[in-house]
Parts: C-alpha cells; sequence; structure tokens
C-alpha cells in the first residue's frame, strides 16, 4: 500500500530535506516518526518527496509518499496522522495521510513546483515575527525592471549559469513562469513554477533579479547570464530562509501512472547521455 503525504515545515533548523549522518534534516525526522509510530524495523521505510529543499529553505506544501510492507494495516489514516504528528518536532506538520492513487509518485508524478521568495525592502515592511521566512533587504527593488528581466527567463534553457553543478545531471529545465508581485502587506513575493529545479536554481535566479531590481544591472543582464551557460560571480546565490515550497502539481489520477514513465524514461535517457 502506497499512503500519500502532504506536509510542512520550517527548514530554519534543518540541513535540508535529504537525510544525512549526524545532521538534522526533514526526511531523517519523518523517518524516524514514521518507525515509531509504525512500530517497524530501522531503515524499513522509505519516504520519496516531490522536491528536495535545501537547507534552511522551507515547505508549505511539500508532498512524499510511502510504501507500507503488505503485512502492516494502516488502520484511519486520519488517525496516523494525529499520532505521527504528536511525535514529530513543532517545525514539522502533516497536513494529511491517505491512500495514494494507483501509479502516484510524489517526485515522478509532478508536473511542476511552485516556490516563492518574499523579500522586504522597505524597513517599514520588515517584521520580526516573519524574519524566519521573509528577506529583509537594505534598499528598494524595482518590481518592473524585475519582471522585465524575468521575461527572458522563461521557457525550455540551459539553466547551467544559473545552478550548482553535478556530475552527470542535467541543468536543463522548463521554467513554466517567473513573476513579481508586492503582497498586501508590501512584501515582493517572486513566484517560481517549473517542472523541475536543479541545485541553488531558484535562489540564484533571485539573486540575478535583485541585482536588476537594485539598478546595478539591466534587465538585458538576466539574458546575457543565461546564454552564457556558466556560473558568474555576478550570480549571487541569495539567502535560503527566503524561499518556501508552496504547491506540487500533479495530473489527474488515470493520467498518473503515464506521467511516471514518461519522467523517469525522460530521466534514464539523460543519465546515459551523461
Amino acid at each position: 500500500m502506497r499512503l500519500r503525504i502532504d506536509l510542512a515545515y520550517d527548514g530554519t533548523d534543518f540541513h535540508g530535506w535529504a537525510a544525512q549522518p549526524a545532521l538534522r534534516t526533514v526526511q531523517g525526522e519523518l523517518t524516524a516518526a514514521l518507525t515509531t509510530v509504525l512500530r517497524r524495523p530501522d531503515g524499513e521505510l522509505q519516504v520519496v518527496c516531490a522536491g528536495r529543499t535545501d537547507a534552511g529553505v522551507h515547505a508549505r506544501g511539500q508532498v512524499a509518499h510511502l510504501d507500507l510492507p503488505d503485512d502492516l494495516d494502516p488502520g484511519d489514516l486520519a488517525r496516523l496522522a494525529r499520532r505521527v504528528n504528536g511525535v514529530l518536532p513543532a517545525d514539522v506538520r502533516l497536513h494529511r495521510v491517505v491512500a495514494a492513487a494507483p501509479g502516484f509518485d510524489a517526485r515522478f508524478a509532478a508536473l511542476w513546483r511552485r516556490y516563492a521568495y518574499r523579500i522586504a525592502d522597505d524597513p517599514t515592511l520588515v517584521d520580526p515575527l516573519h524574519r524566519r521566512h521573509v528577506l529583509a533587504w537594505p534598499r528598494a527593488l524595482d518590481l518592473d525592471a524585475m519582471n522585465a528581466a524575468s521575461l527572458h527567463l522563461v521557457g525550455l534553457h540551459d539553466f547551467a549559469a544559473f545552478c550548482k553543478q553535478r556530475p552527470g545531471a542535467t541543468t536543463i529545465r522548463t521554467l513554466q513562469e517567473l513573476s513579481w508581485a508586492r503582497d498586501p502587506d508590501g512584501v515582493l513575493v517572486g513566484r517560481v513554477v517549473a517542472d523541475a529545479f536543479c541545485h541553488s536554481m531558484v535562489r540564484a535566479l533571485v539573486g540575478c533579479l535583485v541585482a536588476v531590481g537594485e539598478g546595478r544591472k539591466s534587465p538585458e543582464w538576466a539574458l546575457e547570464m543565461l546564454e552564457g551557460r556558466r556560473r558568474d560571480p555576478g550570480v549571487v546565490v541569495l539567502h535560503a530562509h527566503g524561499l518556501t515550497l508552496e504547491e506540487v502539481g500533479y495530473p489527474p489520477d488515470a493520467e498518473l501512472a503515464a506521467r511516471v514513465e514518461q519522467t523517469s524514461a525522460r530521466r534514464q535517457a539523460i543519465e546515459v547521455e551523461g
């Protein structure tokens, strides 16, 4: 039986999602809590997420899946979620645990991931209560210039200029949306949607656009960086705490298996080429 788990976390005190020896991670805490509640042997349960967030990055709409052994009856899943929340630390919460639809895979079935990056660029907008998820920026940012630069980056591109390279990994991504607006309080919010992201990509994109917003660079500079296809010291990777995984999109249940097959085949082809 496969479960779908919807969860949220404050990433401040985590070394990212992925489990690492001797480090506190979201996957590590969640796996430990599930192991305790379900009374399974250590190392048996494997939790797979939609997007492996980096150290310090938050999530409101993370999605994961968990395969249960055939001999295990999960019983009331709502009760299971309550019991796991009772074991988890306060900076991780399960919102929902349900039986996954046939063919569901939290990672490979996803159509897109949506992130938000929040910036308070005026002293009157800086709220100490929001310091963990909103970046306080000392200079005013030009919203129109940032949106103009963002248009150059949307689409299917090689984002090598904005990604931390990993051996054998592609940096080609489809950036479906990149736009900026102010929320009702005036905080600048970047909306970033893509089929997938490479390591540090969103924070590097934001760093580029902040340089444009400050007037230090022109909107066309973003295109120059993209076309350069190499990391440039002028592109600063901004702080992790301003970034939040807001939502993951999936196809209708009837199309899940086809999506997983398509995504897996594409990844295998990339690995062979690499």
